[in-house]
């Protein structure tokens, strides 16, 4: 195992302080490993938290800052956060007009944040509304799941539920764009290699050189099936075709198509994958109006990728493209 690391037991611990050295508009929470917008509690205004697992970063600190999320909880690599910190950052980012909790569909996250949610209403009487993520078709059930895996959908939530609270719409309205986010994003992924968590220093699962995995999760969880390394034509196609059969996006007014890296992949990759990909949906009868192409949702080191595909609107298309600020994505500002 090469990494840049010292201690793979202090390596969030670690991290969080460079974060805190990088941006000091962001406050760090070091007791409770939460990054926190400099200016939470915004009053009168919906705070909105996410968080899970370390490893997949930019998600989730990384997009802490205006127009989007008011703060993030870091578990360790792939460990959900507990409930004690999903608490302190609901206190964090409560300006008296609730507190949205975007939260991953595994089953550690989704249980941690129902408790927090109850300690909050129990405590200071905050009104606290979850949105669970669950966009992945690859499959229905996973190592960590009841149910669809939560995973490229879940940076569209925090940007455009971002931009709603920004705006000052109520909680149940800010609530209810989330699940329409949700329900109108559908997400597949693949992987050339597996990832290697720090604290075990060996690949997750084994992927010889000439497989490739189709349909994973963003913890190194098994997709769909393993098949022979092919042109990244062919990888497109395996990942448009099931999400086209999950959801017909032809009847939208456009959709916003997100090519995601998994970690270790090149930005010269990821683009020719979204050229394979556009011209997919193009021959679909799909209208992309709106693109995303980077890491931002990742799995430590694995090299791979992921589509994410978003039904726009009027109304959503105006909350993607609001200004934001944060370490990861930017823009209009």
């Amino acid at each position: 195992m090469k990494k840049l690391i010292n201690d793979p037991a202090d390596l969030v611990a670690e991290a969080l302080r460079g974060v805190a050295a990088a941006h000091p508009e962001l406050r760090v929470d070091h007791e409770h490993k939460l990054v926190i917008r400099g200016d939470a509690p915004v009053q009168g205004k919906v705070g909105i938290i996410s968080g899970g697992g370390s490893g997949h970063e930019p998600l989730h600190g990384g997009f802490v800052g205006r127009g989007m999320l008011d703060a993030a909880c870091a578990g360790e690599v792939f460990t959900s956060p507990v409930p004690d910190q999903m608490l302190a950052a609901t206190q964090a980012v409560d300006g008296g007009a609730g507190v949205l909790h975007i939260v991953k569909n595994y089953t550690g996250d989704v249980m941690n944040f129902e408790m927090a949610a109850e300690l909050a209403s129990a405590e200071t009487g905050t009104e606290v509304v979850a949105v669970v993520t669950d966009d992945d078709v690859a499959v229905q059930d996973s190592l960590y799941t009841a149910g669809r895996r939560g995973v490229g959908v879940t940076v569209l939530v925090e940007k455009i539920a971002g931009a709603a609270a920004e705006d000052g719409r109520s909680l149940a309205d800010v609530a209810t764009l989330a699940q329409r986010v949700n329900e109108q994003g559908r997400s597949m992924g693949m992987a050339l290699t597996s990832c290697t968590v720090p604290a075990a220093g060996t690949p997750t699962f084994d992927l010889p050189e000439n497989e490739m995995e189709i349909g994973i999760g963003i913890h190194g969880e098994p997709g769909r099936r393993r098949v022979p390394v092919a042109s990244a034509r062919e990888v497109a196609a395996m990942l448009v075709e099931p999400v086209l059969a999950d959801l017909d996006f032809t009847g939208s007014d456009g959709v916003l198509a997100f090519v995601n890296g998994m970690g270790a992949t090149p930005q010269i990759e990821l683009y020719l994958m979204y050229h394979e990909i556009d011209q997919l949906l193009a021959k679909a009868g799909v209208t992309v109006i709106r693109s995303l192409v980077g890491s931002y949702i990742t799995s430590l080191d694995m090299a791979g990728c992921s589509l994410t595909l978003l039904a726009l609107d009027d109304e959503l298309l105006r909350l993607w493209d609001a200004p934001v600020s944060t370490p990861g994505l930017r823009w209009g500002v």
